[in-house]
């Protein structure tokens, strides 16, 4: 059996044991060493527990107060592992939301099949305008950043365009039926949303199923994913975004989602289910 793939913690914890052991063979304890560097010692304690990821510098620095600045290098690569499977929504905001929104378009005009699973919210590539700026509003009185939610929202839009290009590219996407019930947005923001699903069960491109509520289902939709060209996985919690690229990992997501899929209802029957939630927002 191959072990289990390694998660952000571990790869912390990993990096920050590499560090403490460069600290004590330099003959140093925690508060000499935070003592050379200007840091609070607490600093020192947090990234050794892998409770906070070091920077670039932070390495960098800590590899020289240690007398090994050559040892940087190869910590270095670690830090770039776990920063790829983690990347935390507070630095990604300070971007601004519309150019993460401008990456995600990228990687989705990339991709030739993309299977996106959502719980709770409507997906960003059928989201009306409307319903995408009561997200943004959302992520900038939660998370902060800057208050581009104009063009975060045009930036979202403009990501849609993929789904009308013509070729060989592959959208399968599978709602919960809860993501129509739960008040994400006002009434009327809700039954426009459903409707343009009802009209998006029409797009060559484009497989949308619902999982109806009430139906035994063979594996437990706990979270939101979204797979591409079977080689990596993005997970968001409400913290960060995770991306996910080991083969055991995303065969895993793989088969979570087929087995969600294979639960949901397409064409015609969604758009029974649709009509009856867009009904239900008065």
């Amino acid at each position: 059996m191959s072990s289990a793939p390694r998660g952000v913690h571990e790869a912390r914890q990993e990096l920050g044991g590499r560090l403490r052991a460069l600290r004590e063979a330099a003959g140093m304890d925690g508060r000499t060493l935070a003592g050379r560097l200007g840091w609070p010692p607490s600093k020192i304690s947090k990234i050794q527990l892998g409770r906070q990821s070091p920077t670039d510098g932070d390495i960098r620095e800590w590899s020289a107060a240690c007398g090994e600045p050559e040892a940087a290098e190869e910590l270095l690569i670690l830090l770039r592992d776990l920063n790829r499977r983690y990347a935390d929504w507070r630095s990604q905001a300070r971007q601004g939301h519309s150019a993460v929104q401008r990456a995600w378009g990228e990687a989705e005009a990339a991709a030739r099949i993309i299977r996106t699973f959502e719980t709770c919210w409507i997906p960003g590539l059928l989201q009306t305008a409307e319903y995408a700026e009561t997200r943004f509003q959302e992520a900038s009185r939660i998370i902060g950043g800057p208050s581009d939610v104009e063009e975060a929202v045009a930036a979202r839009l403009e990501r849609q365009k993929v789904l009308y290009e013509p070729g060989r590219r592959q959208r399968h996407i599978v709602l919960s039926e809860s993501a129509l019930h739960y008040g994400m947005a006002s009434a009327p923001v809700m039954r426009a949303q459903i409707d343009r699903l009802v009209s998006a069960t029409t797009l060559p491109g484009l497989k949308l199923g619902i999982v109806p509520l009430h139906r035994r289902l063979p594996a437990s939709p706990s979270h939101n994913f979204c797979v591409f060209d079977d080689r990596l996985v993005t997970v968001e919690i409400a913290s960060a975004e995770l991306r996910l690229g080991l083969p055991e990992e995303v065969a895993l997501y793989r088969k979570v989602f087929d087995a969600l899929a294979a639960s949901a209802l397409y064409d015609a029957e969604a758009r029974r289910l649709l009509i009856t939630a867009a009904e239900a927002w008065v």
